[in-house]
């Protein structure tokens, strides 16, 4: 892992600037300026429904979903604090493997979603309620390529159903949700299939929980853990389930 101070550079410059020639610090307060746009969004969780249409538990010990709300950090993050969640890796998805780096899908062009891939124990959580948390919590699916202070289409919302089944489920949730006109706006989820997942680099797996006074953090991703806790106290898990912990154990 290369040094933290290194690390935040290169996100700050590909999340929030590019100008040349910035001094570290600069850059830094340049985030923190614009993070500040996105305090409300960031604020911003709502009770919702459930799912009318959700799976069934089968006899499979796992399943996998992949889902895209903005900055991987926060969605992250808030499933690691979910019961029955097994593991949260971020990635990229909607790309090629070849453009599968964060210094490239930062610049909006290669197809690529910040996005997290959950493998949750259906027979503690379904996938209808992963998407319930996914609308309420974990992002605001009527902001179109954008979320909070991020802008351009690596940070669309975005489901990628690794089966017809969770496709089905997405679909007719978005619908049910429109229908209910739950949120002020349309939703603008893309329900995206049959795309690959490829993980992100070391430095941003986890990256809420090792840097939790992070300005970024703090402002945009720490209120989505609170609302998790509150909206789904059932849910809640106080210790996440962390990337760096499951490696270790392998």
């Amino acid at each position: 892992m290369k040094t933290l101070s290194t690390d935040l550079i290169r996100i700050y410059s590909g999340r929030v600037t590019r100008f040349a020639g910035l001094t570290a610090a600069a850059v830094l307060l340049a985030g923190v300026a614009l993070q500040l746009v996105g305090r409300a969004s960031a604020d911003e969780a709502r009770v919702i429904p459930a799912p009318s249409m959700d799976e069934k538990a089968g006899s499979a010990a796992t399943e996998t979903a992949v889902l895209a709300g903005g900055c991987f950090w926060g969605v992250q993050g808030v499933f690691q604090h979910v019961n029955g969640v097994i593991s949260a890796t971020s990635g990229y998805t909607g790309g090629s493997k070849n453009a599968a780096h964060y210094e490239m899908v930062s610049g909006g062009d290669t197809g690529h979603a910040e996005s997290v891939r959950i493998v949750f124990d259906p027979h503690k959580i379904s996938y209808g309620h992963l998407l319930q948390i996914y609308f309420s919590v974990a992002h605001d699916p009527t902001e179109l390529n954008y979320q909070g202070p991020d802008t351009g289409t690596q940070y669309r919302s975005a489901i990628f159903p690794t089966s017809q089944s969770q496709a089905d489920i997405a679909h007719a949730y978005i619908e049910q949700l429109n229908h209910a006109k739950v949120f002020d706006a349309n939703i603008v989820t893309k329900i995206e299939p049959a795309r690959q997942f490829y993980a992100a680099e070391n430095y941003h797996q986890d990256f809420l929980t090792t840097h939790p006074t992070y300005p970024y953090i703090v402002i945009n991703d720490l209120p989505k853990i609170k609302n998790l806790q509150h909206l789904f106290p059932s849910d809640y898990r106080a210790d996440p389930v962390l990337v760096t912990a499951s490696a270790g154990a392998n």
